[in-house]
């Protein structure tokens, strides 16, 4: 098997897992945002907490999207236990999230509705790394076999399509 095509399946691999996070990430984000936007004019509740339930509402929906499209073939094999780390490192990215508006809020003042919307999104990308790293190596985690499945398929892809190239006889 030729490295290039197992590296190339990888990095296809991994392109789309970003691009299944980055969609159901930027649906995410339109809920978070305006659920605290709902809330913050809606409600008058401070910034930072109305940032806190809109985060707990986007942690909601974002778990739905991962489970069932993201991560769809990831090992489904002890829910609770998926559930409690996505819950523990979704809190660890809403502090990290509602730190740097909390920071830009009362550290700064920044308090008008553009610089809160501002620090809120730049909250969310901060903490949307950590979560990536986070669900993908502790939450999501892929099965050891299916690695090693595709990895065999493409395998015997290529020797079956060596197998059907004309032979050329040198003489």
């Amino acid at each position: 098997m030729d490295r290039s095509t197992g590296l190339q399946g990888g990095l296809a691999r991994i392109f789309r897992e970003v691009a299944k996070f980055g969609a159901v990430g930027a649906a995410g984000v339109l809920v978070n945002i305006a659920a605290f936007n709902l809330l913050r004019h809606g409600t008058g509740l401070q910034v930072v907490r109305a940032s806190v339930l809109a985060t707990v509402v986007a942690i909601a929906f974002n778990y739905v999207g991962f489970r069932y499209f993201t991560y769809r073939d990831r090992d489904k094999g002890g829910r609770t236990k998926e559930l409690g780390l996505f819950l523990f490192f979704s809190a660890i990215g809403l502090v990290i999230e509602n730190g740097v508006l909390y920071a830009a809020t009362y550290g700064f003042d920044w308090d008008s509705p553009l610089q809160s919307n501002v620090f809120k999104f730049v909250g969310i990308g901060v903490a949307t790394l950590f979560r990536f790293w986070s669900y993908r190596t502790w939450v999501f985690k892929a099965l050891p076999a299916r690695e090693a499945l595709e990895q065999a398929e493409s395998f015997l892809t290529e020797a079956e399509a060596q197998a059907e190239a004309p032979q050329h006889v040198q003489g």
